[in-house]
């Protein structure tokens, strides 16, 4: 932790300095430059809004936004044979990988819960790149040096000395090519590059927590600020916490600690498409979840579209015919769609799509309907 100075936008449109004893991005200094709002999130100051929500959200929607991610965990892991060592810490196979090929998908403990989800970026034979969760990331480190130190593998953890941006919208591609010396257009879902950027190497993936088209760049402080500070003169709208948490509710991304965790197994989660039972090797969790396989699920992680106007918020019950049949893990007013939304997890007798339910809203039971998933796609 660093101690320092956090701007907070007052009133009068001003920002004032306060004490802060929070970890800061490469980029905090800007904040200020934006009318930044900050919070308290997984031990950094981050922004959690500029210009608002909504029309951050709408931004990315329909043109183009840029968040600071600077606070996501960032490893480089180097060393023989890195797909086969790692696949065992994870239930996708990691042998489909090609150099510049990425995979979403989550370390498991022996019950099959979700220690974190993460992303694999395959850079060549020996070096991977994985991006973790800013809360776990001193666990999911401890957690890769239990299970891979004696393999002779070098991790080396380059979080808070890199900028990670993303660069989230339909325009991103068109804006963000300015700053690029290779053609965009050529990196697929889930591919990634080292192109240059100012005159310094970069890290360029075409991935995203939005649901929009977009980009994850990597770079020195110095060519990120630089970065930041031209996207917003290009049309960029910066954005933060807030608008990222209803851009991904409308994707269906779970976030970790309230949708999933180590109480949550994939299946459970809505995320048997990243479980590869046909994969090489063992991992662990695995005979946990092929039991589930099995015998089925208890419970299922749902889309709910609330009746009216009432917000099902994190932790509310959610009820059928009088009886308590889950908890909701996300919800908000969706901008896009006009209407309040929310994921649940509920008994799976009850999960198929189309359901009536209800949500525990301030001690009242407001109708709710199970919906297919996502709630937002783009076109």
């Amino acid at each position: 932790m660093k101690a320092g100075v956090i701007f907070v936008t007052e009133p009068n449109g001003s920002t004032a300095p306060q004490p802060s004893s929070l970890a800061r991005s490469p980029l905090f200094s800007l904040y200020g430059e934006s009318g930044a709002k900050t919070t308290a999130f997984s031990g950094w100051e981050m922004p959690l809004q500029f210009q608002g929500i909504r029309r951050e959200h709408e931004a990315v929607r329909t043109g183009i936004g840029v968040f600071d991610i600077s606070h996501m965990g960032k490893f480089l892991l180097e060393g023989d044979n890195l797909l086969e060592k790692l696949q065992r810490l994870v239930p996708s196979d990691l042998y489909r990988l090609e150099p510049g090929q990425a995979q979403y998908t989550v370390f498991l403990n022996p019950d099959g819960g979700i220690i974190d989800d993460l992303i694999v970026y395959h850079q060549g034979e020996k070096r991977v790149f994985l991006i973790v969760n800013a809360a776990t990331r001193e666990r999911d480190k401890s957690w890769i040096l239990q299970h891979l130190g004696s393999h002779k593998v070098d991790l080396q953890d380059f979080t808070q000395s890199r900028v990670l941006l993303a660069v989230q919208g339909p325009k991103a591609e068109a804006v963000l090519q300015n700053f690029v010396d290779t053609d965009l257009s050529e990196i697929p879902f889930f591919g990634h590059g080292e192109p240059m950027i100012f005159g310094t190497s970069a890290f360029v993936a075409r991935t995203g927590y939005t649901g929009e088209d977009g980009f994850e760049v990597m770079l020195e402080p110095e060519a990120g600020r630089r970065l930041w500070r031209e996207l917003l003169k290009a049309g960029a709208t910066p954005c933060g916490l807030g608008s990222r948490d209803t851009l991904r509710l409308e994707a269906c991304l779970s976030l970790y600690g309230q949708d999933i965790d180590t109480q949550t197994t994939p299946l459970e989660a809505g995320l048997k498409w990243l479980v590869h039972f046909d994969s090489k090797g063992d991992f662990i969790g695995r005979p946990l979840l092929e039991r589930q396989r099995e015998e089925g699920l208890r419970r299922r992680l749902v889309a709910l579209k609330m009746e009216g106007r009432h917000i099902a918020r994190h932790g509310y019950a959610v009820y059928h015919n009088g009886e308590e049949i889950g908890r909701v893990t996300s919800g908000a007013p969706s901008p896009t769609l006009g209407y309040p939304i929310a994921l649940a997890y509920v008994r799976s007798d009850l999960a198929k799509v189309g359901n009536s339910l209800e949500v525990e809203v301030r001690g009242k039971l407001y109708p709710a309907q199970v919906v297919k998933k996502p709630f937002y796609r783009r076109r």
